[in-house]
């Protein structure tokens, strides 16, 4: 994976929908109804396209170069080996004069991110409990998908989780150490850093013997739940490949993942390494920081929980 900043496509939510409407027309026989903007981040911007016979898709934008076969290849093998749903995707498009921007359309999937089921936070432990269950037996399903070597999904080329996350993650600190003497990132966030580095041996000790396919990205706004708050879907994968299974975990940590005990739950049911909350806080602070590095946006209250969680395991190593 490379450490640098992505140059994003400009494109507004108005086009996006226009643009939407046009390749619906292009791919289906069908008359568009309704044009309706979900989303997006740094780099994909998502429309749900509703046709007269009141089924939709959603197409969603590609606004960086070379994700396209990436997304697509990744979210076909993960929906092939993953016993919770995950969308179809249904057409490929690439950019040119008409739609300057690469997109693809995928099934659409009734329900909502879980991280806005605000009636799942307060409901009893026991059905807490079973979301949690249904989550990690999902994602474990992924994990039990295995390559003979660690790395992209569609290359596979390292012999070890070392050879190819210690390489990264060195790549990710010596992008910050450039862009804190630039004042774009706190040095504190970077002083953690190192101090976690210098500790990666002891971190990373336990060998990892198993490439297991990973989402990459599976956090509360990810598990989609329906009207009855069950489980309904996995969606957007992100830098998925074959590695360690636990880089797939500290997700479970980040926004509101810790109320259903995700991690925790995981754990009891499959088995994680020693130094498992240590590797949580390392791969979690690396991981945002390389998404500042990707994106340019920092996202506070994501960032100062992880340099403190990763400060507080320092202490004990």
């Amino acid at each position: 994976m490379q450490v640098e900043k992505i140059i994003s496509i400009e494109l507004t939510k108005e086009q996006a929908q226009e643009y939407a409407v046009k390749v619906a027309k292009e791919n289906t026989d069908k008359t568009v109804k309704l044009v309706k903007y979900m989303g997006g981040g740094s780099f994909g911007k998502a429309v749900k396209v509703t046709f007269e016979d009141k089924k939709s898709i959603v197409v969603k934008f590609l606004r960086a170069e070379g994700m396209l076969e990436k997304e697509t290849g990744d979210l076909t093998l993960l929906r092939e080996n993953c016993s919770v749903k995950m969308p179809a995707v249904l057409f490929v498009r690439h950019k040119d004069e008409r739609v300057p921007v690469d997109c693809y359309a995928m099934e659409y999937i009734e329900g909502k991110p879980m991280i806005y089921d605000f009636a799942l936070y307060f409901a009893s432990k026991k059905k807490r409990r079973a979301i949690a269950e249904k989550i990690t037996e999902g994602l474990h399903s992924l994990h039990e998908c295995k390559s003979a070597k660690f790395g992209d999904i569609h290359n596979p080329d390292c012999g070890s989780w070392r050879e190819f996350y210690k390489p990264f993650a060195e790549q990710i600190l010596v992008k910050a150490k450039e862009l804190a003497d630039k004042g774009e990132i706190k040095k504190d966030i970077v002083d953690t850093m190192q101090r976690a580095w210098e500790k990666f041996d002891i971190i990373f000790e336990e060998e990892v013997k198993d490439a297991c396919l990973i989402h990459g990205d599976l956090n509360v706004i990810n598990i989609m739940v329906d009207k009855s708050h069950n489980l309904k879907a996995f969606i957007d994968p992100l830098n998925s490949c074959y590695a360690d299974r636990e880089y797939d975990l500290f997700q479970f940590y980040n926004l509101t993942g810790k109320r259903f005990s995700l991690g925790e739950v995981y754990a009891e049911k499959y088995g994680v390494s020693k130094r498992f909350y240590d590797k949580m806080a390392f791969y979690g602070l690396f991981n945002e920081v390389y998404c500042y590095i990707k994106s340019g946006v920092l996202v506070g209250f994501i960032m100062r929980p992880l340099v403190k969680n990763m400060n507080k395991r320092l202490k004990d190593l």
